[in-house]
């Protein structure tokens, strides 16, 4: 990922929160053809892991070794109407704002079933916590679960190296930086007010 210094961020809370806050990622990794292969998929950082599971039917997960975890984090669309310093010198460009942490390592496939069982439970409780009343893996009948892990492997990535973006307006001046935060806070898309809170700190 293209880092320039003004945008990278190397802050592990701040890595570590925007894949918390991630929801649908990328598992990339090279293909026997030397063409990238990518699936979607959610995925959970913890103590140095990614952790995370494909359907056994997707070939992705057949000699996978290594691979980049992808997590997207705040992103939109900032206009250069919402800067002071059009009216000034009109010498604006549109560009978009964004977070994104890539993690790489080595990746090990897991097919063991009470590992299997404790990387969907750990995804599952993750993604309820927030309902009044989480669901959890216990409320499915105990065959039924083993059915369906069936149908699955897990994917475990060792983070050797994480690479962090966070595109700001970092390199506009505050006047620009605060006009785009407050363009982007007025809109209707929730997505585009947490791009504004994150631009505020």
């Amino acid at each position: 990922m293209y880092t320039p210094p003004a945008f990278r961020e190397d802050d592990p809370a701040i890595l570590a929160g925007i894949m918390a806050a991630a929801r649908l990622s990328l598992l990339v990794s090279n293909g026997a053809d030397g063409l990238p292969v990518i699936t979607h998929l959610p995925l959970q950082y913890r103590a140095g892991l990614v952790i995370g599971h494909l359907a056994r039917a997707n070939p992705h997960w057949q000699g996978l070794e290594r691979g980049v975890a992808v997590f997207q984090g705040v992103e939109g669309y900032v206009s250069p109407s919402s800067y002071p310093s059009k009216a000034e010198h009109h010498r604006v460009v549109p560009t978009w704002n964004y977070e994104a942490v890539h993690a790489h390592g080595p990746i090990e496939v897991v097919q063991d079933r009470g590992r299997l069982r404790e990387i969907v439970a750990g995804l599952t409780d993750a993604h309820e916590a927030s309902r009044a009343q989480p669901w959890s893996v216990d409320d499915a009948p105990a065959e039924f679960v083993a059915g369906q892990l069936k149908g699955i492997v897990g994917v475990v990535l060792r983070v050797e190296r994480l690479i962090g973006k966070r595109k700001l307006s970092q390199n506009r001046a505050a006047s620009d930086a605060e006009g785009a935060a407050a363009d982007l806070a007025a809109r209707a898309d929730a997505r585009d007010r947490a791009l504004a809170a994150a631009m505020r700190g």
